[in-house]
């Protein structure tokens, strides 16, 4: 059982430069040559374990204070080494390939597969183009990081903003809304112009490496082994087929119970028509309900222990505040096994969930830190989502907690609610990528155009009112993995369907269920996405009804 971690503060990670860099894997090729493969795979991983710390921690101090010059002047080498260091490993992955046999004995089946998709996806001819990719990101970064939105008196961030999205009062959520997308309209130009950049980037990197179009090559980069786009289109068909009508019906419940006209875009935050629940306080209250909340979930203890050692260690960044970027997420530090979490709480039920979420990614990377191969800390993305996912709904139980006094069954019907409404927006974010990189030399017109018509596909209801800008078909513009991340969206969905299956064995049986997602986070990254799925007792969501049972449940208990 662990009992600390070393305190954040103190952490530290030597900062690498290219001829040290360099030297440190010619001395793994040098092992390579003598045939001495164990040692070569441990300079290897202990090379790479230093470099992800390095850099996790760059990015994430940037992502604390975007504004820091120090901060900046890291992140902005990171940007610059990585694809240098990419094109180091791919090297050494090469050479372990061309002794497979050899390599075998002692490398896992699974990290081998894993490493033939990482060399189909670099090439030093490609270097100039990955580092232009990281900058182009991080200016995408700093130029929502920057907003300063003025709205009844006040300045706000977009984080800061997000309460009045979610007010009981019909006419602060419009206002709040319309003052959000007049700071992305007033960026549309450079909004726009990064993507266009990005997208003839990535193109020009695809066809560099001798794939036809950039969605290959994505989906490599994704690390994607056991499944195909045409897999992915599939299920955004069932999420179309059974999801949508369902949350269709329940938007117009909603739209009776409130005697509105119609369901407003800015209507749909709120869930509950006594207003959505809040958190039960401040960012303190809330860690020491998280410990009390932890100790009961988990009789093992384990996941209480684990939560405590975050704390003291200083390993969580919650609070929303100026310079801050936007969003939320877990980042890790191989060379010594911890996790951070990183988010921006604002006083709405949003916090909930954000903490509960980036909890399951951290809790599982700690599970899976001894794990033997780096490649296997942290599995592909659209796993990684079911630790997230899977928490936050094994948390139902002892929510009540982080819940303002009265409001854990509204939070939880609230929780399944924004889920199901969830899944058709995923589908719609992977099939406009989809499309966006068939075909590259849209124009932003274009790329708005196609957003409209996969918002009316998997979202028929979505009515932005007065909003102008969004309605021409720019929300895309507002999230963030478009651009930063292409192709990891459908995760999320894919994840979800999975973690809905936990969610009804937790309603039966919660100890099983709490069983079945530890073996989940212990397994880490050993195995693909669907064997890791299939192996866990659960249903595969590319399979035919995948949906089904979880959805069918979830439309008695909201449409009673």
């Amino acid at each position: 059982m662990i009992t600390s971690f070393p305190d954040f503060r103190t952490l530290d990670f030597p900062t690498p430069e290219r001829d040290a860099l360099e030297a440190e894997y010619a001395a793994i090729h040098a092992a390579i040559d003598a045939d001495d493969l164990p040692q070569a795979l441990d300079l290897f991983d202990r090379q790479r374990r230093a470099y992800e710390s390095w850099a996790s921690l760059a990015g994430l101090r940037f992502s604390q204070d975007t504004k820091h010059p120090g901060y900046i002047a890291a992140r902005d080498l990171a940007d610059r080494l990585t694809p240098f260091v990419t094109g180091l490993e791919t090297g050494v992955k090469r050479r372990f390939l061309e002794r497979r046999d050899q390599a075998a004995r002692y490398i896992d089946a699974y990290v081998l597969a894993l490493w033939d998709t990482d060399i189909t996806t670099f090439d030093d001819r490609i270097e100039p183009l990955l580092a232009e990719e990281a900058r182009l990101c991080s200016e995408y970064t700093a130029l929502l990081a920057k907003a300063e939105i003025p709205f009844r008196g006040a300045i706000y961030n977009l984080s800061g903003l997000e309460p009045f999205q979610q007010e009981p009062d019909r006419q602060t959520r419009h206002d709040a809304d319309a003052a959000r997308w007049e700071f992305y309209e007033s960026q549309s130009a450079a909004l726009d112009g990064i993507f266009d950049a990005l997208v003839r980037l990535r193109t020009e990197m695809a066809r560099t490496l001798g794939f036809s179009s950039y969605t290959e090559l994505g989906y490599r980069r994704m690390r994607r082994t056991d499944y195909t786009p045409r897999d992915v289109a599939g299920f955004r068909e069932q999420i179309a087929t059974h999801v949508t009508p369902l949350v269709q019906a329940l938007l117009q419940r909603r739209q009776l119970e409130m005697g509105w006209d119609r369901v407003k875009a800015w209507d749909e935050a709120l869930v509950d028509p006594a207003g959505n629940p809040a958190p039960a306080g401040n960012v303190p209250v809330m860690l020491a309900r998280a410990a009390e909340m932890f100790a009961k979930l988990d009789e093992t203890g384990e996941l209480a222990a684990f939560f405590d050692a975050m704390v003291q260690g200083r390993y969580l960044d919650l609070e929303n505040r100026p310079g801050k970027a936007d969003g939320g997420f877990c980042t890790s530090f191989p060379s010594n096994g911890t996790p951070f979490i990183f988010a921006n709480f604002n006083g709405t039920h949003g916090d909930i969930g954000v903490f509960t979420h980036e909890m399951g990614h951290a809790y599982q990377n700690w599970k899976s830190r001894d794990l033997p191969a780096f490649d296997s800390l942290w599995p592909t993305m659209e796993a990684a989502e079911i630790h997230s996912m899977g928490l936050e709904f094994l948390s139902w139980p002892e929510i009540d907690g982080l819940v303002e006094e009265g409001g854990a069954d509204r939070y939880r019907r609230l929780h399944l609610t924004e889920s199901l409404c969830f899944l058709p927006y995923g589908a719609c974010v992977d099939h406009f990528q989809h499309e966006i990189y068939a075909r590259p030399d849209m124009s932003p017109a274009e790329r708005h155009a196609t957003w409209q018509r996969l918002e009316r596909h998997y979202m028929p209801w979505r009515d932005w009112g007065d909003l102008s800008y969004p309605a021409r078909g720019a929300r895309w513009q507002a999230q963030r993995h478009i651009y930063e991340a292409p192709f990891y969206y459908i995760d999320y969905t894919l994840a979800l369907c999975v973690a809905l299956q936990l969610w009804l064995i937790g309603q039966v049986d919660a100890p099983r269920a709490m069983d079945i997602y530890r073996s989940l986070c212990a397994a880490g990254g050993s195995r693909p996405f669907c064997r890791l799925v299939e192996e866990a007792g659960l249903t595969v969501p590319f399979a035919e009804g995948a949906l089904a049972e979880s959805v069918d449940e979830a439309e008695q208990i909201l449409m009673s």
